[in-house]
């Protein structure tokens, strides 16, 4: 049967295929245009499972602040030439803002778009961490969202009470680029602090310290993994002779979220 370059290239126009994809496709259908766009969604779905063992740590971080309310959505890709296409970018910015006004599970809505999205860009995409967070009334929402190479890398959203916006989001800053864990050490998990103070305690029986003085060693170095991993006993990244608790004051760190590429 003969296929017209009209149809190959409005096929292609509808799907994101290559050039011979789609002459194929409707070689295939017999000229069907539904027909021919279901098998390049068929072969576009196979291939894509095949990908499913490929590393995707590569994607877009994509922020919302409305207001109060403010979500954050890592769209993951293989390549950061993907990650940096117009049309990835569009789908970030269109699960956050579904994110923002509808919460975390909404972004499921997205599913098929997501499905397209794989075959168009011919990547194993996938959604990563959502994450959507409503202010408290009376408390300031802070964000900071650190682009590189025109996409969004890290984004932060955090929650202060007593607060304002200049300190809400110096905090933010903050986080972006200290990286920390929990809120307080109250917030790590007892098996991550037991695991923590047993290998302290290798590192200092191995260094050959008196038996007896490892415990309190080892408490000191306990602070210290607390004071790497904890936001506010991290010392202030713009002023590190105080912690981040000093620089607060009687302002309120309620909670925070980052979310990262790679």
């Amino acid at each position: 049967m003969s296929i017209s370059a009209a149809d190959v290239k409005s096929l292609r126009e509808t799907t994101g295929a290559g050039m011979m994809d789609c002459k194929k496709a409707l070689q295939e259908t017999n000229g069907d245009i539904d027909e021919a766009k279901q098998f390049l969604r068929e072969k576009g779905l196979a291939a894509s499972a095949n990908r499913d063992d490929r590393e995707n740590n590569q994607g877009v971080v994509a922020l919302k602040v409305d207001g109060n309310v403010g979500a954050i959505v890592l769209l993951k890709s293989e390549t950061d030439f993907v990650a940096g296409s117009d049309q990835f970018k569009a789908e970030a910015d269109a699960l956050v803002d579904l994110v923002a006004a509808k919460g975390v599970d909404a972004a499921a809505e997205r599913d098929a778009e997501l499905e397209e999205l794989k075959i168009t860009l011919k990547e194993k995409i996938e959604l990563g961490q959502v994450v959507h967070m409503a202010g408290v009334d009376g408390n300031v929402l802070g964000h900071y969202e650190h682009i590189q190479g025109g996409r969004g890398v890290n984004g932060v959203l955090v929650e202060i009470a007593g607060g304002d916006d200049g300190l809400a989001h110096d905090v933010a800053v903050h986080i972006a680029f200290a990286r920390p864990k929990y809120l307080t050490r109250d917030d790590v998990p007892a098996d991550v602090v037991d695991a923590e103070r047993q290998t302290l305690e290798t590192i200092t029986l191995n260094e050959g310290k008196p038996e007896q003085a490892v415990p309190k060693i080892v408490e000191g170095r306990l602070n210290g993994f607390f004071k790497d991993v904890c936001l506010l006993e991290q010392p202030y990244a713009k002023d590190d002779k105080q912690s981040v608790a000093q620089f607060v004051g009687s302002a309120e760190v309620v909670r925070f979220a980052q979310v990262e590429i790679g």
